[in-house]
């Protein structure tokens, strides 16, 4: 079985989220991936975000039409630093998984800062690490140490980004075409992002 990890704040999932999920489950064959909202990420730290609740509640209804993507809890339910590492290997001993059938997805943003990481070599050793194109960053500005040690997915750019969302919503612009009608109501419904 083929398991794919995709972690991130995801506040909110956007549409860009769950295209590229869904384009990574179908090149690759991935028979689950799972979405795993970060409870605090390393690099975000500094920026308030939603509380887990509603991040979690925002993703189940992202994901809810999708069969073959789901959500773990698992750093929600760790608490502290979400680190990816702690992450994969805690993820490959539950599921008693290799290195072969366990994939890592991120976008191409975040492999500019991926020499930051906790144990970068690591997560290459213990993982697939697959890179999703996203606008505006070169995948031949990917440094050589990894160019051959990660798997570059095909997919659509999409210009969105969850920070852009929140900005939109805190200034009354429309976001419904960049995020599912559902997590669109649920943001209203409960005003977040509003200042």
């Amino acid at each position: 079985m083929r398991i794919c990890l995709y972690g991130g704040t995801f506040d909110p999932p956007h549409n860009g989220h769950v295209a590229i999920a869904e384009q990574c489950r179908k090149n690759l064959a991935i028979d689950r991936l799972l979405f795993i909202p970060a409870f605090l990420a390393p690099h975000k730290t500094a920026i308030k975000i939603s509380s887990a609740k509603d991040r979690l509640a925002m993703l189940r209804l992202a994901v809810q039409p999708y069969p073959g993507l789901e959500i773990s809890e698992l750093e929600i339910d760790r608490q502290g630093i979400s680190y990816s590492i702690d992450t994969i290997l805690q993820i490959k001993k539950e599921l008693s998984l290799t290195t072969e059938n366990l994939y890592f997805l991120i976008g191409a943003d975040s492999l500019s800062d991926f020499h930051t990481w906790r144990q970068p070599d690591r997560i290459l050793d213990e993982s697939r690490v697959v890179v999703a194109g996203r606008p505006h960053y070169s995948l031949n500005d990917v440094p050589a140490e990894y160019r051959n040690r990660i798997t570059i997915l095909s997919n659509p750019l999409m210009e969105i980004s969850s920070t852009d969302i929140r900005q939109k919503v805190q200034y009354n612009k429309p976001v419904r075409h960049l995020i599912p009608e559902s997590v669109a109501d649920y943001i209203d419904r409960h005003r977040l992002y509003r200042k």
